[in-house]
């Protein structure tokens, strides 16, 4: 049988990681000149560049004046309100991908809270019914899948009066997808992710319902320094001001600001949306006329525009054993990876095996068209491979 040649053209840029992402165009080390080293954060130039960060993030995503921000990484920031927060009402947690499952987690083994029900989509990638939110309860939910592809198509099951605060880890769908802030009193997110940024930092965004209830609540368990946004019963204003409970980096910082700026320049929110949705449109035009592959969420309205998850569904894979059809994902990737013109495509590793193609903002759409034909030629080599093997 004849194999595919390779292809003419390659991605000009092959990094298509899920985390940390893909600089912005153009970017390069110049753009760190004027950043902080060696200054204290606390020192007045950190707490102002701190501050810059805080105010660019807030015009870029629109977020309301009276929302209080402050710099986190995303998961400390998730683990910092449900440990500050929960316990003062019954609870839900939307889990359908392998970090909220982490929430899912913290609820019910760590923090074992008395009223909480489970809300877990099967099979992976498929979201759980969200129209079971209680108006009395505090809900938990990740906005966008990153392990698995799948986000919420929209806010409207978020009762317009509840009761209760909602706990909205959007580490990989903010700057690509519209948040509702109306619907949400707790926003996380990653720098690293939409904008390119560098790991472990990100932010984390309280309504005013969210302060009252760190301002009301004393939870019944003790918390560490790192998780303590009170005084004396009374939110730290400082925190919200640059100060940070913890050390960031000022290099990650001046990135980040480096990255909003940028935003700014290619026309805000708007812009940063339209890009991640014409990424996605190549691959989702390409999966259509392409009979080895497809999504691996089912359901187009759930389907993320950041982080991509694609499966295999030709016979020749899927009647292999489980063990092997992982081994032909991960050679498909490693494949790809090894030619230079897609990496760290892989999976998630404890997602169902097959690819992830990241095509957040910062992604030139140009890149993700050349991509496809290379994904038919690394798909028909791993394919001739597992004949010879055979």
């Amino acid at each position: 049988m004849t194999r595919i040649p390779p292809p003419d053209v390659r991605p000009a840029d092959a990094r298509f990681s899920s985390g940390p992402t893909k600089k912005r165009p153009g970017w390069s080390l110049e753009a760190l000149e004027g950043a902080l080293l060696g200054r204290s954060h606390r020192s007045k130039p950190g707490k102002a560049r701190l501050k810059e960060a805080i105010d660019r993030t807030r015009a870029v995503l629109g977020v309301p004046a009276d929302f209080k921000i402050v710099p986190a990484s995303d998961t400390g920031a998730v683990e910092m309100a449900l440990w500050s927060m929960l316990g003062a009402r019954p609870v839900d947690v939307f889990a359908w991908e392998s970090f909220g499952e982490e929430w899912v987690t913290d609820a019910v083994e760590q923090l074992k809270l008395a009223d909480c029900r489970i809300h877990v989509g099967r099979p992976y990638g498929a979201l759980p019914d969200l129209s079971v939110a209680r108006d009395d309860a505090d809900i938990i939910f990740t906005q966008n899948g990153t392990t698995s592809g799948a986000r919420i198509p929209n806010f409207a099951w978020i009762p317009t009066t509840r009761q209760g605060i909602t706990f909205n880890d959007a580490t990989s769908a903010v700057f690509a997808q519209p948040v509702e802030w109306s619907k949400c009193d707790v926003v996380t997110f990653s720098w690293q992710k939409v904008l390119g940024g560098e790991g472990a930092h990100g932010m984390l965004i309280l309504s005013p319902r969210a302060v009252v209830r760190l301002e009301s609540f004393v939870p019944p368990r003790p918390l560490p320094k790192i998780f303590r946004m009170t005084k004396k019963g009374r939110l730290d204003q400082e925190l919200f001001e640059g100060a940070t409970i913890n050390t960031p980096s000022l290099l990650a910082a001046e990135d980040y600001i480096d990255a909003l700026k940028w935003a700014e320049r290619i026309g805000g929110l708007e812009a940063l949306q339209s890009r991640a949705n014409a990424n996605t449109s190549v691959l989702t035009e390409w999966v259509a006329g392409t009979p080895w592959v497809d999504f691996l969420v089912s359901d187009a309205s759930n389907r993320s525009n950041t982080s991509v998850c694609l499966k295999v569904i030709d016979e020749r894979v899927t009647t292999l054993p489980e063990a092997a059809q992982a081994e032909f994902a991960k050679n498909l990737a490693a494949t790809l990876e090894k030619e230079g013109v897609a990496l760290d495509a892989a999976s998630y590793r404890s997602a169902p095996p097959g690819l992830r193609i990241w095509c957040g903002a910062t992604i030139e759409r140009s890149d993700v068209q050349a991509l496809t034909p290379w994904l038919d030629w690394a798909f028909d080599r791993c394919l001739g491979q597992l004949k010879i093997a055979g």
